[in-house]
């Protein structure tokens, strides 16, 4: 299966070209897109990528998405162009949580905390369940949720009362605050859309997909005015 992996939710973005089935995951080729730049350079971005390797859009038999935390108009962009592809095409869509990204990159079994500076003193955090080894691992999201920094940093104390917990995060300030609790803290580059379409294959391959008109995004901010955050509680499950 060729995938197409879109992530447009930092300041600077990525779009992957992969291939995935039953026997492993390849990355074809990465390209990434400047900050400020998203409408003008996805869509001539992915072009010029699929002409390279020889492919025309017809052959990508799935998305995968990156679905924030993000900025509103760096994700809708990206989101938009994958809404726009997949009902044309009719293909299966994957999205990809960037805490549960996050949290793929290190090797602990048990609760691992994944967190993001969302400012304002406020944190993105997400709370998984990692078990298994390698190609068997299973990584299951129990929560995400935003917190002031007190919460936060009690929310890991609650935590931690239970088993040891690892908190991984990109955020050097966040891992200096963090320090203070008794959690292993661990910075990690922020994943980009390459780890986004290793999660998206295997989201695509075991059939957990999202259909065009239910894709949706985690946004930290719409505006300065205003603050929007759909919260979650459920389980997923990764191949």
């Amino acid at each position: 299966m060729l995938i197409l992996s879109i992530d447009t939710s930092g300041q600077s973005g990525g779009i992957t070209l992969a291939e995935a089935d039953t026997g492993g995951f390849r990355v074809i080729e990465s390209a990434t897109i400047a900050g400020g730049t998203f409408s003008a350079q996805l869509i001539p971005t992915l072009a010029a990528l699929l002409k390279k390797h020889g492919y025309v859009a017809k052959d990508i038999g799935g998305f995968a998405a990156a679905s924030g935390p993000g900025s509103f108009t760096g994700l809708r962009v990206g989101l938009s162009a994958i809404k726009g592809l997949a009902e044309t095409l009719h293909r299966p869509i994957a999205t990809v949580s960037l805490l549960e990204a996050m949290a793929t990159l290190v090797d602990h079994q048990g609760t691992i905390a994944a967190a993001m500076d969302a400012g304002r003193k406020e944190v993105f955090l997400g709370v998984f369940e990692q078990s298994g080894q390698e190609a068997a691992r299973v990584l299951l999201m129990q929560r995400e949720e935003l917190l002031t920094q007190e919460n936060f940093l009690a929310a890991l104390a609650a935590l931690a009362i239970e088993e040891p917990v690892w908190l991984v995060t990109s955020d050097a300030a966040l891992a200096e605050l963090a320090a203070q609790t008794s959690c292993a803290v661990n910075v990690v580059a922020r994943p980009g859309s390459e780890v986004i379409a290793r999660i998206g294959a295997g989201k695509l391959l075991a059939g957990e997909t999202v259909a065009v008109e239910a894709l949706d995004a985690n946004y930290l901010r719409r505006s300065d005015a205003e603050i929007f955050f759909k919260g979650k509680s459920f389980l997923q499950g990764k191949p």
